[in-house]
């Protein structure tokens, strides 16, 4: 078949998330000749997309809305008209989730490509003559190869018009900047074996992006790139964190040695804060989908290395959670905490595997009555990741959680506030105000460095803050 490589004029991508909407707006805004269209399956969530209110958008991200202001009506859209969408698309993004399958081979390893398969067999049905199919998903190696086969034996075999190049060009964001590592990257990266296609990706990016921060190599470096990436970050996370419980015992302070080993130039200063532990949605699932792989391949030591990445990050939660129950004289039951941030990090409304879902849950579990508050997520998205309903909290039963809106007139008779993301609003409290209305002693736990420990002690609080 001969692949027609034209102009580029046209863009879909078919997943309207927290990679889909962003990435394809800032296409848009640089792009402004090329119509953009990102596609979802969702009703709910292209309405989100669509709405008038730009802080209903589905996605906070700073700078998205100003983004979304300017482009969409213009050259972006927002769209569930999948069929007539990819009818007219000269390239389509996939950038569909892939979660750790739950079940089957490979469950609690395996990254599971059923939305990237469904994605492929759509895109074959309803494009029309050369299309260039663009992985943006992070997938483990070799899934190029699947999307290629797919496209291949899917699509009509009379029509030899319709023909495909599969290119793979994984994001490297990081949620709440977001925007910032779009307009700017430290490099972007295509894959591919199409020289022109390669080429016609490469203009879209070079209308903002200098060309040599855009990388070439062949497929299956670049999926195996991204899942290293990700996977070296979490390692340093992990790394940072363990460090940070041994600063504990032995009277140093983590701010310090990070501060001392970041001046290292082999090291670096980024990606050492201490946590409560990496979460959102690609760590995890890219270190056990690297495990998996590993083992796959014969490679059961390598395995074991990187699991063990993921294993001490779940240490850190539970240490954290069975932490503040020991403060709180062994017993959180029928005890008021304050969880302040819900959000995996700050300037994200992102839940996904964040540290606080299982430290509340351990909470809950344990007796306690939580008043949860984050400037970004809503009471839906916590009660679906505690997978409970919200209610008020029965004074007579044992654990239980309720959203808040306002922070002081919930500290009324609260035992515990504690800190899992670290939203600028938090750094900016009124202690003094908080330590009135709380119940005595009053406990500050501290897992992002976000208080003064000497200013609250003064106040008269009992803080534990993290690595000190």
């Amino acid at each position: 078949m001969n692949k027609i490589i034209k102009s580029i004029n046209t863009v879909c991508c078919i997943g309207a998330g927290y990679v889909g909407g962003p990435t394809m707006a800032v296409i848009a805004k640089h792009c402004k000749n090329i119509k953009v269209t990102v596609l979802d399956i969702n009703q709910d969530k292209i309405n989100a997309w669509n709405s008038e209110n730009l802080d209903d958008l589905p996605v906070y991200e700073p700078g998205l809305k100003e983004i979304v202001r300017e482009t969409r009506g213009k050259n972006l859209f927002f769209s569930t008209d999948i069929a007539g969408s990819l009818e007219k698309a000269d390239m389509v993004f996939i950038s569909v989730n892939t979660p750790t399958k739950s079940k089957g081979l490979g469950a609690g390893y395996a990254s599971d490509l059923k939305w990237v398969e469904a994605s492929a067999r759509t895109v074959s049905e309803f494009a029309k003559g050369h299309t260039i199919v663009v992985e943006k998903s992070t997938v483990p190696v070799r899934t190029a190869e699947l999307i290629k086969e797919i496209l291949i034996l899917s699509c009509d075999k009379k029509d030899d018009k319709k023909t495909f190049s599969v290119l793979s060009s994984p994001e490297f964001l990081a949620e709440g900047s977001a925007i910032k590592d779009l307009e700017s990257p430290d490099r972007v990266l295509i894959g591919g074996d199409n020289q022109k296609a390669i080429h016609k990706l490469s203009e879209i990016y070079q209308k903002w992006i200098p060309k040599n921060k855009i990388l070439h190599t062949n497929l299956w470096s670049s999926e195996l790139s991204k899942l290293t990436a990700n996977a070296f970050l979490a390692q340093r996370v992990t790394s940072i964190n363990a460090i940070a419980a041994l600063c504990e015992p032995t009277g140093a302070k983590i701010k310090e040695v990070s501060n001392a080993i970041g001046y290292d130039s082999r090291i670096g200063e980024k990606f050492l804060e201490a946590s409560p532990g990496f979460g959102g949605s690609c760590f995890k699932k890219d270190i056990l989908n690297l495990v998996y792989l590993c083992r796959y391949y014969g490679l059961e030591e390598i395995a074991k290395y990187w699991e063990q990445v993921s294993i001490v990050n779940e240490w850190q939660k539970l240490r954290i959670a069975s932490l503040i129950v020991d403060k709180l004289y062994g017993t959180v039951s029928l005890k008021n905490i304050l969880i302040l941030g819900f959000s995996f990090k700050a300037n994200t409304n992102d839940t996904r595997e964040s540290a606080s879902i299982s430290i509340s849950r351990y909470l809950i579990d344990n007796g306690a009555k939580l008043l949860i508050h984050d400037p970004q997520v809503n009471e839906k998205q916590i009660a679906n990741d505690l997978k409970e309903n919200s209610s008020k909290i029965d004074c007579s039963s044992e654990g239980g959680w309720s959203y808040i809106n306002n922070i002081y007139k919930s500290a009324k008779g609260v035992d515990a506030i504690v800190v899992l993301t670290e939203w600028d609003l938090y750094k900016t409290l009124e202690w003094e105000k908080l330590f009135e209305l709380m119940r005595k002693p009053a406990w500050v736990f501290d897992t992002r460095s976000v208080v003064n420990s000497e200013n609250l002690e003064k106040i008269g609080f009992r803080v534990w803050k993290l690595g000190q």
